[in-house]
């Protein structure tokens, strides 16, 4: 790959993925901060003019072009490194396995979150979001009991989204404690040297 990739990220965000997973494909980028309230990047321009949805991650190619969705950017990183093996080869049976657990992070536990951020959301509903999301992590819980990484022994970009999205649940009053294999997951992951130097860049822990 020849140009330079623009990842528009919000730290702690879901676009903490994209810049993982960047970091570990070892592929050059540059990143630009975006105000998701105000909808502006980090020098003041409209961000709806990159992508019109307003949110992120968005990745820019330098012709302009603009992936955004993070299971599709991952996938996307991922194929651009396959020697890192951070995604299996495409038409292989565990590629579909890869794309069911991003599919299942994205509509299923990611999306669960999201009541549960918003102030104006009705104490019942969140209620209701919690014990749902409880309920996937439990799932994801049991499939990690007899193996390190959501494939097996390999690390791919599923893993990279989960650990995002577990390390939310600290903001929504969730004790991921009670599933030790979710939180040495966390451990396993979070030790990692690309995921210290994304958390380091975004602010996320102390230099």
């Amino acid at each position: 790959m020849n140009d330079m990739l623009t990842l528009y990220y919000s730290p702690g965000a879901c676009s903490l993925s994209p810049h993982i997973a960047l970091r570990e494909a070892e592929l050059p980028f540059v990143l630009v901060r975006v105000d998701l309230a105000k909808k502006q990047t980090e020098t003041g321009e409209d961000f709806r003019k990159v992508n019109p949805t307003g949110y992120v991650p968005c990745l820019q190619f330098a012709d302009g072009r603009t992936l955004t969705e993070g299971p599709a950017i991952v996938q996307y990183i991922a194929d651009q490194a396959p020697e890192k093996g951070l995604a299996p080869a495409n038409g292989t049976w565990e590629r579909y396995l890869l794309q069911q657990w991003l599919n299942f992070i994205s509509t299923e536990i990611h999306k669960s979150y999201s009541p549960l951020f918003k102030p104006n959301t009705s104490q019942d509903h969140k209620n209701f979001a919690r014990d749902l999301l409880t309920t996937r992590l439990e799932y994801v819980a049991h499939e990690l009991a007899n193996r390190p990484y959501l494939l097996g022994e390999r690390f791919s970009v599923a893993d990279i989204y989960l650990f995002v999205t577990l390390s939310w649940a600290q903001y929504v009053a969730i004790d991921l404690t009670q599933w030790p294999t979710l939180t040495q997951f966390l451990t396993r992951v979070g030790s990692r040297p690309a995921v210290q130097a994304a958390l380091r860049t975004e602010g996320l822990v102390k230099s």
